[in-house]
């Protein structure tokens, strides 16, 4: 199977899903709450927003505006059609965009936003490429899966070293936090059920109707077993990592 194959798959895995990765409302909610006071209606920048759950519970704790980026175009039309529907269209912008490339201007943002997307580009690296887009002492919030608990059995850690490779525990990650110039304001972990109720559980669901699809092709069934496998180590081992949510300010 070749590359553009693979990501077909993968994407019809990943089809209609409510997200991309853990999260919810209440871990969402309690990360704006940890921000120091902002501006009446701040400016928002959600970066690698996926079908955009977050974003619409952005946009329902605040009175600003958001700008939601990825670079998959069915993800912003399904949360074009939600903000629709909940009739905050003319709060939220989306933009087809590159996270590692982004095209606004230096000072632009009150707070950035990414639940599950700073590992594309490598968490250090994208708090340093990102910061410069926040106005003068603006925030940054960011959920990146890390290291919860030491000695992980060798199963998980050769999933990672395989899956993120740059995996980090807690403390680690606080560091580079400070090394691109934010001060950190606080962290937590997500809840199991953040990992369950919006991704896991649904995903599963899917995976075990494409593997009936499927059945008769082996390439396809290494993707969604290469994914069942994910959602089996995380149920065995879910006490050795987990995504933490880093809130942090710009010095």
């Amino acid at each position: 199977m070749d590359e553009e194959q693979t990501l077909q798959i993968f994407f019809e895995i990943h089809q209609d899903l409510p997200r991309e990765g853990p999260g919810a409302f209440e871990s969402t909610q309690k990360a704006f709450l940890m921000l120091p006071e902002l501006p009446k209606q701040p400016l928002i920048l959600d970066l690698g927003c996926g079908p955009g759950m977050q974003t619409l519970d952005l946009i329902s704790l605040t009175d600003g505006n958001i700008v939601a980026v990825d670079n998959h175009q069915p993800y912003l039309d399904q949360l074009r059609e939600r903000a629709a529907q909940q009739g905050v269209s003319d709060r939220i912008s989306v933009v087809n965009g590159d996270m590692a490339a982004l095209d606004f201007q230096a000072n632009t943002f009150d707070v950035i936003w990414a639940e599950g997307s700073a590992y594309i580009i490598g968490f250090e690296q994208a708090l340093r490429q990102w910061k410069p887009l926040l106005k003068k002492s603006g925030c940054l919030a960011a959920t990146e899966v890390a290291w919860i608990k030491a000695n992980p059995p060798e199963a998980v850690k050769m999933f990672w070293a395989k899956e993120y490779p740059a995996i980090q525990d807690i403390d680690a990650n606080l560091t580079a936090i400070r090394r691109t110039g934010f001060r950190p304001i606080g962290h937590f972990i997500l809840p199991q059920s953040a990992w369950w109720e919006h991704y896991y559980t649904p995903l599963q669901a899917r995976l075990q109707t494409l593997q009936e699809k499927y059945q008769e092709n082996p390439e396809a069934l290494t993707v969604i077993e290469l994914h069942q496998q994910e959602i089996d180590l995380y149920r065995q081992y879910a006490d050795f990592y987990g995504y933490v949510f880093y809130v942090m300010q710009a010095d």
